[in-house]
């Protein structure tokens, strides 16, 4: 009879176990659509980025400030 006793007890403690995974698991999954979320937001923001540093250039070069300090710096 002990050994059902111990039997008994560790299924008892590997189902304990098992609900309190669970439960972390259901605790969690809400917050996996605002990590998406994030993540969306974050690559619409470095593609944004992507397209404003390429305007800044382009102003730049067309600037003629900035074109007269890359001749200087070319003749150095």
């Amino acid at each position: 009879t002990m050994s059902s006793d111990d039997g008994d007890l560790e299924n008892q403690a590997e189902l304990e176990e098992k609900t309190r995974l669970i439960n972390q698991v259901l605790e969690l999954q809400p917050v996996c659509p605002g990590v998406d979320a994030v993540k969306e937001e974050n690559l619409k923001l470095k593609s944004e980025n992507q397209v404003l540093g390429q305007y800044i250039e382009n102003l730049m070069s067309a600037s003629s400030v900035f074109q007269t300090t890359d001749t200087k710096s070319k003749r150095k």
